[in-house]
């Protein structure tokens, strides 16, 4: 009889022969039916994926075609681009002329380190205020935010129009053009490096009972210290080119000087002030590389 019972329990434990088998917990209960969400979780995002690749080459097809970007309309203006580039060689190295490029580089460099000045100034107050872990209150990192959105969404070129009617021709312009857009840029990149800190030390100081000042200076900044001198030193080679670019408008610079070569079709002249403006380029380019490593950056 008692055989009998065993057969029975152990036959109800592990399921009919010709059923499924049900996997039983130690405690008798059954097991929580499977998640179905995490199943499909995968292959909904593969979709997604594909779904996201073909509207992205569907815009770079579009935009291809709407611009007229081929081929053929290189190579229809060849004949135009080798005249130019046979024009540049050899490049002008008359005395006169190289030591007019050497002051123009100097101007160059003037304007931009002045623009990093009071860009960085203001982008840094701009970015405290718009951090969302900073806490500064809401009307006054709204109005950070649409003061540094107004200032990179316009150009330096167009800055510079403005700045060229206010106080004339001249590097003036060209520092007050470069300072609003970088402090608008700046202030953009490094509220994002400031929200991406280790919260854990802001969380332990602020329970410790520290002001929204004091955990900004000593628990956030620090932290995204290094990161934030890298945006200012690239910043720095940023407005060597841009510089360059507002020159063409009267805002002094090698920028000026390209513009005058180029509407007079000074070729050669033209060439020496590229390479120029590429030595200028290179050297900032290898300065920021020694203060990052000095920093403590991996740089080679």
């Amino acid at each position: 009889m008692s055989a009998d019972t065993n057969t029975t329990t152990n036959t109800s434990e592990r399921g009919s022969a010709c059923g499924p088998k049900v996997p039983v917990q130690r405690d008798g209960s059954k097991p929580p039916p499977p998640d179905v969400s995490a199943q499909m979780r995968g292959p909904k995002r593969s979709r997604t994926t594909w779904i996201v690749l073909a509207v992205a080459f569907a815009a770079v097809i579009w935009s291809l075609d709407g611009t007229g970007v081929s081929v053929a309309n290189l190579a229809a203006g060849w004949e135009g681009a080798r005249d130019i580039l046979a024009g540049l060689f050899p490049p002008e190295l008359d005395g006169e002329l190289l030591q007019s490029v050497g002051q123009a580089a100097l101007e160059t460099l003037q304007i931009s380190i002045a623009a990093l000045f009071f860009g960085t100034i203001g982008g840094l107050v701009l970015a405290v205020l718009m951090a969302g872990n900073i806490g500064a209150p809401r009307w006054l990192s709204g109005g950070a935010r649409l003061i540094a959105t107004v200032c990179r969404s316009v150009p330096e070129l167009l800055w510079a129009l403005v700045f060229v009617a206010v106080v004339g021709l001249g590097p003036a312009a060209g520092v007050y053009a470069i300072s609003l857009h970088a402090a608008g840029l700046l202030a953009k990149l490094v509220s994002e490096q400031l929200e991406a800190v280790d919260p854990a030390p802001v969380e332990a100081m602020r329970m410790t009972g520290a002001s929204k000042l004091a955990t900004g200076l000593l628990g956030i900044i620090p932290q995204a210290r290094n990161n934030i001198a890298s945006l200012v030193l690239y910043q720095w080679e940023c407005n060597i080119r841009s510089s360059a670019i507002i020159g063409f408008v009267g805002a002094g610079g090698i920028g000026q000087a390209l513009g005058i070569s180029m509407r007079l079709f000074r070729y050669q002249e033209l060439a020496t002030l590229m390479i120029a403006l590429l030595l200028l380029v290179v050297a900032v380019d290898q300065i920021s590389r020694f203060l990052r490593g000095r920093m403590g950056a991996a740089t080679r």
